[in-house]
């Protein structure tokens, strides 16, 4: 199996007022989170949530998701997740720290989206040689990516194979981990939507390897 480059185009750049609305909330209080001290967390970074919601938005305009399951890795406030759900995917998220997953839930609670945030790893029981991998390559390890913690899929009664679109945040050098863990135990065919620093995301979809030319 292979990760193939899928682009995306956005058909549109306005947002729906709904939309609008549920992003000001949100990054209200995910600066309201980082502005305080006492539970500042160091491995949360929020993305631009308005270019991923575009990408969302431009896989359902364009039919490319297999199913209308997604997951999101490290989800942090669980925006992205909420988003995919505002476009009705079937969404949850996967988060290890518990602060960001009760705040998670309570955003998604104050909108009435049916949401649903686990605690614990999106690194599927079993597969702790490639975080160990990415480590040694990569010469890092950061927060977010405990192997210790419980396995997220449990709670959600489910695994990565599970899933037809999942997205992540990936720090720099851990990509190679995401694309990793995501070409082994994603089901072929499932997406993945990574978003790049700055308001960049890249598509990609999991494929049965091209034949060799000879």
């Amino acid at each position: 199996m292979s990760l193939v480059d899928i682009k995306i185009s956005n058909h549109s750049s306005v947002l729906p007022n709904e939309i609008d609305t549920f992003l000001r909330e949100a990054d209200l209080r995910v600066s309201q989170f980082l502005e305080n001290s006492q539970r500042r967390t160091s491995g949360f970074v929020p993305s631009d949530f308005k270019t991923v919601y575009l990408a969302l938005q431009a896989i359902i305009n364009e039919n490319l998701a297999s199913g209308n399951l997604m997951c999101e890795w490290g989800s942090g406030f669980g925006v992205v997740a909420s988003l995919a759900s505002m476009l009705e995917f079937t969404a949850c998220g996967i988060e290890v720290d518990q602060a960001l997953v009760e705040a998670s839930r309570r955003l998604a609670d104050d909108f009435d989206l049916p949401v649903e945030f686990a605690l614990g790893s999106f690194i599927p029981s079993g597969a702790e040689f490639l975080a160990e991998e990415a480590y040694v390559d990569n010469n890092a390890a950061y927060s977010w990516l405990i192997t210790d913690a419980e396995d997220g899929y449990d709670e959600l009664q489910c695994s990565l194979e599970d899933f037809d679109v999942v997205f992540a945040y990936p720090w720099p050098g851990e990509d190679y981990l995401i694309s990793s863990l995501f070409e082994k135990y994603a089901a072929e065919g499932a997406l993945l939507l990574t978003y790049d620093y700055p308001e960049t995301v890249r598509l990609r979809r999991k494929v049965n390897e091209l034949p060799e030319t000879p």
